[in-house]
């Protein structure tokens, strides 16, 4: 049996996942974070992105968040997230929509544009994106 670590992923909304993991990876603002157990101590806020978590049993799950913090203590790991999606919950239609929302508003500012809103608006959507093709590839499906 693999040495496990506690696992937390929760958002304002909803715990999302909470059990025993093998690995976490997700996007911290500073590059990629690989944690397992053992992992020394850390807080680290998070970019858009996937998590990717490896059960105890080997299986793997994604969840997509929009932000937030990871936090690694001795024996938890813990994803506070602004909001939080399992990966296969996602809306691609939506997430292209969104992305191209995003694109014309920052191509077309008018005198009430919020680029930093803007900004954000984009590269969540783009995060949702490229989690949905990480699972399709994944997967082996294009």
């Amino acid at each position: 049996m693999a040495i496990t670590v506690h696992c937390d992923i929760v958002s304002a909304e909803e715990n999302l996942f909470s059990g025993l993991v093998e690995r976490v990876v997700a996007s911290g603002v500073l590059g990629d974070l690989g944690i397992e157990p053992g992992h020394a101590a850390l807080l680290t806020p998070l970019k858009p992105g996937p998590v990717r978590i490896v059960k105890q049993n080997g299986e793997e799950e994604v969840v997509y968040v929009s932000g937030g913090y990871l936090e690694v203590q001795p024996n938890t790991v813990t994803v506070l997230a602004d909001t939080a999606v399992r990966a296969s919950d996602i809306d691609e239609a939506a997430a292209m929509e969104a992305k191209k929302h995003a694109e014309q508003a920052i191509e077309n500012q008018g005198a009430d544009f919020d680029y930093s809103r803007a900004l954000t608006q984009l590269a969540e959507a783009a995060a949702q994106l490229r989690t949905i093709q990480q699972i399709r590839a994944k997967l082996g499906k294009h």
